[in-house]
């Protein structure tokens, strides 16, 4: 039984090296060819260079798409995460008739296909004027990211006590009061975890942003533009530097949402 256990744990942990091996090798990948001389990614490597960081440093449009990034990731990640808090407390503070059909409808956009989500969302956009511009693409990756949000912050609120909302009223406190001394302060690493996960996901989304965003492209817009158009080494920098950003603020989440156990 022993020797059983053994083989299975081993064949268990060879699954897991090749599953992250499966995914992190395109990405190691592309961050070797960053850093290689040669225009085209082959074999052997050329030499070491910093040119196509050069590159990306200097054009103006990857500088616009950057920028159209970090302020649609910011604003959403504020957004998503204050129409996250909200869904999540109002789950966790009252019972009401088609609860399951609220939470339901609420977690219910990153099921779509994001093809569908796109097209439904230029088609409503399109009608109030608001397609082609930053305000559109704040406004899908809103709606896309809130749920997002709202499980991280919902987890969090079911590991508190209800009686310490009680305790606080009947130590004078209203319900704003409570809310702001009790409930927050409780939720605050999950609230601050949702923000960083939520500009992660509008960091690297680019298929709704692609039918929203018209002239205000975002990073992975212009990626997408660049694959199209050639093929150009500068594609590998731009994904590294992409990938490490999502990576800070994906393990700058799981740090705040670690429990106090796991801390020791």
């Amino acid at each position: 039984m022993g020797n059983e256990n053994r083989i299975i744990n081993l064949l268990l942990k060879l699954h897991i090296a090749l599953c992250l091996l499966f995914i992190f090798a395109p990405i190691a990948g592309s961050f070797v060819f960053s850093l290689n001389s040669d225009r085209f990614p082959s074999l052997p490597l050329g030499e070491f260079s910093t040119e196509w960081y050069r590159l990306i440093w200097e054009d103006p449009l990857v500088w616009q798409g950057f920028a159209n990034t970090v302020v649609v990731g910011l604003t959403v990640a504020v957004i998503a995460t204050v129409l996250g808090f909200g869904g999540a407390y109002t789950d966790f503070r009252y019972n009401f008739t088609g609860k399951s059909f609220y939470l339901a409808l609420a977690l219910l956009p990153p099921t779509i296909p994001v093809v569908i989500m796109g097209l439904a969302m230029l088609a409503f956009l399109s009608r109030v004027n608001l397609s082609g511009t930053t305000i559109s693409v704040i406004i899908a990756h809103g709606v896309m990211c809130s749920p997002f949000a709202m499980a991280i912050i919902r987890l969090r609120l079911s590991q508190m006590d209800p009686d310490l909302e009680a305790a606080s009223w009947n130590m004078g406190g209203n319900q704003w009061q409570t809310l702001r001394y009790v409930i927050i302060p409780f939720a605050k690493p999950a609230i601050f975890a949702a923000l960083f996960i939520t500009m992660a996901v509008s960091f690297d989304e680019f298929a709704v942003a692609w039918f929203v965003s018209g002239l205000n492209e975002t990073l992975p817009v212009k990626i997408l533009g660049f694959l199209q158009g050639q093929v150009s080494p500068r594609i590998n920098a731009i994904g590294s530097l992409a990938f490490l950003s999502s990576m800070t603020l994906i393990i700058l989440a799981q740090l705040l949402l670690r429990s106090p156990e796991d801390k020791k």
